[in-house]
């Protein structure tokens, strides 16, 4: 695997900051002018996949949506197997699920039960990482379903809202290509 152009330093400029989105006071980190600059995805999913890599992934797993672009190019680029963990309702077939807490109520995961085999390292990639809360659901829900899940990899951490230090606790070695201060 060769190694990527950009470095993470040079990736951080290429994440858009929109103020005051969802809410006042919220600095929005928006990955699509990173996404939409060719040598800055590539070099994106290039050092997450060399993260995933040393971590021994056998299987990537991604949650619904960004997490689908980002894991799934990693796959791709390791040669091995994607596992979607996806919004409730969206899987034509019998599947597993957890619910977990938001800052507002309840959310749901869901995956196919026969998407790993028991004991395969599952290395979960996501664009973002801010409290946590759906990277945690995902990695027992992976788990539940037979999975060895000891490593997360990132694009970005918000390390205020405190979610690697969650995952951290939880057993789960976390990466990041870059951090944000604030939210």
């Amino acid at each position: 695997m060769n190694a990527p152009h950009l470095s993470p330093e040079d990736l951080k400029p290429l994440v858009r900051t929109v103020p005051d989105f969802p809410h006042p006071g919220i600095q929005f980190r928006d990955i699509t002018t990173l996404i939409g600059h060719p040598q800055g995805l590539a070099a994106s999913v290039g050092h997450l996949a060399l993260l995933a890599a040393q971590a021994g992934a056998q299987k990537i797993a991604g949650m619904e949506a960004r997490g689908f672009i980002f894991g799934a190019a990693v796959a791709v680029q390791l040669g091995i197997g994607f596992v979607p963990v996806r919004k409730p309702g969206k899987l034509p077939i019998v599947t597993i699920g957890i619910d977990y807490a938001l800052e507002y109520g309840t959310d749901r995961l869901e995956m196919d039960p026969e998407a790993v085999a028991p004991g395969e390292k599952v290395v979960i990639v996501d664009d973002l990482i801010a409290t946590g809360g759906t990277a945690l659901a995902s990695a027992e829900l992976l788990r539940k379903a037979g999975a060895e899940v000891t490593d997360a990899l990132f694009v970005i951490d918000l390390p205020d809202l405190g979610g690697a230090k969650r995952l951290r606790q939880a057993g789960i070695t976390v990466s990041a290509l870059m951090e944000f201060e604030g939210d």
